[in-house]
């Protein structure tokens, strides 16, 4: 089960180059139900996802590098390039993944913090670095993203707003 909060971030107060990060490209086979691939560095990495928001099952298979070209071809919409921080929030023993995106998301950035249960996630109070939490807005899910027309008209509208 996965239990995640997701929070927009306008600026980031600290420099990342000191924090593990990863290289993500991904794409989506289907939004409904949601399949994905994923390159993360030098690893392939196949994801079926069930329904849900704040937590919803989630399911991972590895892939060879061969396995995952040959799904490219399959993948509908956009793809979603990104660095993913990985920043621990040690008071709480949880950590945070931020993700700061390229391409033609450039200029977007999300922080999603996993829990272990439902409790633990109502009762988060997040850094204040975090912007508006966007958990329970479906646009703002990777799977929505990716089949995006116009990101570039969409992350403006996320500027103007915050």
């Amino acid at each position: 089960m996965e239990i995640e909060r997701k929070f927009l971030i306008d600026e980031i107060p600290f420099a990342l180059g000191s924090y593990e990060h990863h290289e993500l490209s991904q794409g989506y086979i289907s939004v409904s139900p949601v399949i994905r691939i994923r390159k993360s560095d030098d690893s392939y990495i196949l994801t079926v996802k069930s329904g849900g928001l704040l937590a919803r099952e989630e399911y991972e298979i590895n892939l060879s590098e061969e396995e995952y070209t040959s799904l490219i071809p399959k993948v509908e919409g956009n793809f979603i390039d990104k660095t993913r921080y990985i920043i621990p929030l040690e008071k709480e023993k949880l950590r945070v993944e931020l993700d700061v995106f390229h391409g033609i998301y450039d200029g977007l950035i999300y922080a999603e913090v996993e829990f272990p249960d439902i409790e633990t996630a109502e009762g988060f109070t997040p850094p204040e670095y975090f912007g508006r939490e966007v958990t329970s807005d479906g646009q703002y899910t990777n799977a929505s993203l990716s089949n995006m027309t116009d990101p570039a008209s969409f992350i403006e509208s996320i500027k103007s707003v915050n």
